[in-house]
């Protein structure tokens, strides 16, 4: 857990010093999405359980400073869940928290394409049928080469992504820019 907070602080300090430059003409994006099949169903991120079912996705919320017009970053909090089979039923909580980066690479009147990238850590929490809770940290990413985005009305935006990580490996969304 300490290696997750070091890393999360001086990705905030990196996100900070980009953040100082333009600070008059900076936009803020606010974004909501539900994220399917994670990294969380892909690799043991379980603490070596057996049994352990498919999470039902991710809800993901970020927050995204643009830097330059091409260029964002922020922090970001994906929440998942899952449930092991069998007499000894028992739950996984999957808490993740990173740091995202967005670069916007072709642009028309209509569609703007993207690249996403994201590191960070992701908190398991482990709920045992016959004995006490607790916490697993593992590294996460996101990595995100097609993500698309189309204005539904002024400073609103619906936007997917392809790519494979925390937040999932199809991505659906909104966001909202203030």
């Amino acid at each position: 857990m300490k290696t997750c907070r070091k890393l999360f602080l001086a990705l905030a300090v990196v996100a900070g010093l980009f953040t100082t430059q333009k600070a008059d003409a900076q936009k803020v994006d606010i974004m909501a999405s539900y994220g399917g099949y994670t990294q969380m169903d892909c690799t043991d991120m379980h603490d070596g359980w057996h049994g352990v079912n498919n999470g039902w996705g991710a809800l993901n919320v970020g927050v995204d400073f643009h830097i330059t017009p091409k260029i964002a970053i922020g922090p970001s909090y994906t929440f998942s869940s899952t449930t092991t089979k069998g007499d000894h039923h028992s739950s996984i909580s999957y808490h993740g928290i990173m740091m995202n980066l967005r670069y916007k690479y072709w642009r028309n009147s209509i569609v703007t394409l993207y690249a996403h990238g994201g590191i960070g850590c992701v908190v398991s929490h482990m709920q045992p049928y016959h004995d006490d809770t607790y916490n697993k940290t593992y590294f996460g990413v996101q990595i995100v080469p097609i993500g698309a985005e189309v204005g539904i009305a002024k400073k609103w935006t619906m936007y997917g992504e392809l790519g494979f990580g925390v937040q999932g490996i199809l991505q659906i969304g909104f966001k909202y820019t203030l």
